[in-house]
């Protein structure tokens, strides 16, 4: 195979399907994305499926905010349904420290037009009538937010991408980046060679290696997480919100008839494994005997591993190296990938084209390290 490509985008997950997306719809020509295996079948299809624009960060909550709308309009844009359930997101605040927090938080989100606010336990439980108000000082709660379908994302993206003219090869890897002293001149593959001038690195836990390619450090960490779902929960609401302990980072939300439910593993390391364990299962059980003992009734029925591309400071990578040209990266989420999938999408499309994004990413920079320079998120999932 002899190709040539405008940009070459790696990984099919649902950053690289929507960067593919807003190049072509932009008129972008020859865009070509390149996955290893089938769309989404990385992180994107392990995904609890979340959408928010409750975060710490400024730029994370107009990242979220953006790709709020963004999921709203999607069937309209796009065609194709992604099973959007705005219920909004319940964090549960159990210290002073918490709730001082989410307080701050809260306020940064009203500010840049996001309605959250702070609600008391009783209202909590109100809208999450799974959990126990036990310990709890207040929660926060925002009815934009919600879940839906990240595997139905990416298909909509790609559908429309290639309607825009945008190539995609499945089952394609990407085995190096040919340079001619720092100018990208080819991407290889084992379907050959693409020559492009233009690289955009979208391949979540896999993003180190492909950085490497070109000489560039992303640093990227995979760090597996697992979910389980259960059996059906008899008279389950309709507008269950995604509901989490903060302290312990326990989640559920509806998923069909019963829950999808996870929480962060401290005992993890990082890796590349993707089987199931249940090591994680004790601690889940004690913070669901905890917050929501409910739970503790339900039968699990399934469930997977998937891994989460994790960066010193856990906030993402987003912009242009600078060593050289033209290397555009979009990875290391750290579990919030998902949700800024469209806006980010917007973002590198503009990096690519020379115009000015809605927001200036250049604090996620990925020599913000070098720099010592790190842009923590504080609500983390």
């Amino acid at each position: 195979m002899k190709m040539q490509a405008s940009a070459v985008v790696i990984g099919g997950g649902v950053m690289g399907a929507s960067v593919a997306y807003h190049l072509a719809a932009a008129g972008v020509r020859d865009v070509v994305l390149v996955e290893r295996d089938e769309l989404a079948s990385g992180s994107t299809s392990k995904a609890a499926g979340g959408v928010r624009a409750q975060f710490s960060d400024e730029l994370n909550i107009q990242l979220g905010a953006r790709s709020l709308e963004a999921f709203g309009r999607f069937e309209e844009e796009t065609g194709h349904d992604i099973g959007l359930h705005r219920v909004g997101y319940l964090f549960l605040l159990s210290t002073p420290e918490e709730v001082a927090s989410f307080e701050a938080g809260v306020r940064l989100q009203n500010s840049l037009g996001v309605p959250s606010r702070m609600i008391t336990p009783k209202e909590a439980h109100r809208l999450s009538p799974l959990i126990t108000t036990d310990g709890l000082l207040a929660a926060a709660f925002s009815p934009d937010d919600g879940h839906c379908t990240p595997e139905a994302v990416v298909q909509g993206y790609a559908s429309a991408a290639r309607v825009h003219g945008a190539r995609i090869l499945r089952h394609t890897e990407v085995t190096g980046v040919e340079l001619h002293g720092d100018q990208i001149t080819a991407v290889s593959t084992t379907l050959g060679r693409i020559a492009t001038d233009t690289v955009i690195c979208t391949a979540g836990p896999w993003s180190r290696a492909v950085g490497a390619m070109a000489g560039v450090d992303l640093p990227v960490q995979p760090l597996r997480r697992q979910v389980a779902v259960t059996e059906p929960v008899p008279d389950l609401a309709p507008d269950l919100p995604m509901t989490i302990d903060f302290t312990s980072s326990l989640y559920f939300h509806a998923e069909g008839p019963g829950l999808l439910l996870g929480m962060s593993d401290p005992d993890e390391r990082p890796g590349f494994a993707t089987d199931t364990h249940d090591r994680w299962i004790p601690g889940l059980y004690a913070a669901m005997e905890r917050r929501a003992p409910a739970l503790l009734d339900l039968r699990r029925t399934g469930g997977w591993a998937g891994l989460y591309e994790i960066t010193p400071d856990h906030n993402a990578l987003i912009g242009e190296a600078t060593s050289v040209s033209r290397f555009l990266y979009a990875t290391g989420f750290s579990g919030h990938g998902f949700l800024q999938g469209p806006a980010v999408g917007e973002v590198v499309r503009d990096l690519y084209l020379g115009r000015v994004p809605f927001v200036d990413v250049r604090p996620l920079s990925a020599g913000r390290f070098a720099a010592d320079a790190p842009r923590p998120e504080a609500n983390l999932v």
